[in-house]
């Protein structure tokens, strides 16, 4: 087997699982997923959401990789102590595998209209309806689309090929300051324009009517897929830790941090959009078919629309590559392979099967099984599934196979006694990671599938 890595500090770790955290998910996705769901009531629950269930599930994941030290397949093994548990975990390494294809998709697109932006082709349009044709040129031209999907993963994997220290860790010490800095500038700029009250309203005035079953699933979704849960992620980034590290005092800033960045990236964005009098509502294409018009119309938009598509093309960066490391960790802890055939087999791979993704955007649009095409069935099987159902597998594991008391016991190594002061904590995570956790993701993905 081959030696194995560990993160070269803890704020190098914090910056690396922030980075996996906050990305297209928290930028890209939690807006217009606001926007969707009835504004600040989804933000109610998807707040409920992070601090009852996302962070439990999220110190789990850690205490499994940190306890194990390898891959997600052979962590829930050895902890599970049978071959289907070893399933189990190859599975939440699949999902991580599947949402890297059709995040690459996304990411590449933005990088695209960074290019584009900086060529000052995004601030010339007179209505949205242009601005929106626009984006139908650009993505019906297969070249387009698969080319940028192909040179953001190219980046993705030569950042992984580096290593766990000199690339995931000493990237991420880069590039998320740079990340939080932009947005924060970006959200200034929101503020300050015209009409920006009714976007803060939206945002943070509750309508508890709004709150349906439908807005309780998306806010799950959200909030697993934000932190990165249930795709082995958490599990490849805690195998690099050591004993050393407090997993509570690193778990709670990492939440606070998706917590901080999607309601950032909401004040930012709905700032925008209400102030040139835009629907919120504009789902998946508000940033690339609504926000260009909006910045032809603004003062300083070449600017703006510059540092916000770079500001996307960061986050989704960051995710990215922890997106494909657990199976590289799979590759290289469970088949012995090398560095260079993992991160290569995983690369060539993920590119290949976003192809269709890719395709999906243009001249493949038509194309649909179950009335979606094939980017919005690969994702939605991601996010809204599988992703939960790897977050489900890792709460049995830790609550109920491997047992919560063995699992406290493993949390509190390197927490300086902060376990035994602070008793409380300990009838959180018992709570929330036998009990509710399970419970609550159950009842979803049943009324996901129709059964209630």
């Amino acid at each position: 087997m081959k030696s194995r890595e560990q993160w070269k500090s803890k704020i190098g770790f914090i910056w690396a699982a922030i980075g996996s955290a906050v990305g297209l998910g928290s930028i890209w996705r939690f807006p217009y997923i606001v926007g969707e769901s009835g504004g600040a009531a989804f933000v109610l629950v998807f707040l409920i959401c992070l601090l009852v269930i996302s962070l439990p599930v999220f110190i789990a994941e850690l205490t499994i990789g940190r306890k194990t030290h390898t891959s997600p397949s052979g962590a829930f093994k050895e902890l599970g102590e049978n071959k289907w548990w070893k399933s189990g975990g190859k599975l939440t390494i699949l999902t991580g595998f599947f949402v890297s294809t059709f995040y690459s998709v996304i990411v590449g697109i933005t990088l695209g209209y960074f290019v584009e932006a900086l060529m000052g082709n995004l601030t010339h349009f007179a209505s949205g309806v242009e601005s929106a044709n626009y984006y139908d040129k650009l993505t019906m031209s297969p070249f387009w689309t698969v080319g940028w999907h192909f040179t953001f993963m190219l980046m993705s994997g030569a950042i992984l090929y580096l290593g766990v220290q000199k690339g995931i860790e000493s990237w991420n010490k880069v590039l998320m300051p740079m990340l939080m800095v932009l947005l924060v500038i970006l959200t200034i700029k929101g503020l300050n324009l015209p009409g920006a009250s009714k976007g803060l309203e939206f945002l943070f005035k509750v309508d508890l009517s709004l709150i349906t079953p439908a807005v309780i699933v998306m806010a799950l979704g959200q909030a697993f897929f934000g932190l990165s849960l249930g795709q082995g992620t958490m599990v490849t980034y805690g195998s690099y830790l050591t004993r050393r590290e407090n997993l509570i005092t690193i778990g709670i800033p990492i939440v606070s941090s998706i917590l901080f960045v999607s309601i950032l990236a909401g004040i930012s964005i709905f700032t925008i959009v209400f102030s040139a009098g835009m629907e919120p509502s504009s789902g998946p294409n508000l940033m690339f078919k609504t926000l260009p018009f909006i910045f032809s119309s603004m003062k300083g938009g070449y600017i703006f629309g510059s540092l916000f598509f770079l500001l996307i093309f960061l986050a989704g960066l960051t995710s990215q590559i922890s997106a494909m490391q657990p199976a590289i960790a799979y590759f290289r802890d469970e088949k012995n392979m090398s560095k260079h055939d993992s991160v290569v087999i995983v690369t060539l791979s993920a590119f290949l099967l976003g192809i269709p993704s890719a395709l999906a955007f243009g001249i493949w649009q038509g194309w649909t099984f179950f009335g979606m095409n094939f980017f919005e069935l690969i994702s939605n099987l991601s996010i809204n599934i599988l992703v939960p159902f790897g977050g489900l597998l890792a709460v049995f594991l830790v609550g109920w196979r491997w047992g919560i008391p063995k699992a406290i016991e493993h949390i509190g190594i390197g927490s300086n006694g902060m376990m035994k002061r602070h008793r409380y904590l300990k009838t959180y995570l018992k709570v929330s990671i036998r009990y509710i956790a399970p419970v609550v993701i159950i009842v979803i993905l049943l009324n996901l599938i129709g059964i209630i």
